[in-house]
């Protein structure tokens, strides 16, 4: 189960791999498979997606080889593209209107727009 900074970086990373309203995504181990296609694989502070996109984690701060970076402060994720996520329990919240909840291995994601 993701938890904590992860959670946050997570959502983070979720939210830019899509481009539509809603979102299933489904973790397995090291995998995680969303329904709109887009999967990942995570081997230590490393993330390969599907769109070729890697991402590598230092402590609190995650950068991405398309250019995206966030730092994490306890429950808040501050991305470098102005975004920023809000974690409450289950919940991520986003300043961009992405919201998601997490039960199990399960996260549903979700655009308010």
């Amino acid at each position: 189960m993701i938890t904590g900074k992860k959670l946050v970086a997570t959502a983070a990373v979720l939210a830019l791999s899509t481009a539509v309203t809603a979102q299933t995504y489904q973790r397995y181990g090291n995998m995680t498979y969303g329904s709109n296609g887009y999967s990942s694989q995570t081997y230590g502070n490393m993330t390969y997606g599907s769109n070729g996109n890697t991402y590598q984690t230092y402590g609190n701060m995650t950068y991405g080889s398309n250019g995206y970076s966030s730092q994490t402060y306890g429950n808040t994720t501050y991305g470098n593209n102005g975004t920023t996520y809000q974690r409450y329990g289950n919940m991520v919240y986003g300043s961009d209107g992405y919201s998601s909840q997490t039960y199990g291995n399960t996260t549903y994601g979700n655009y308010g727009r």
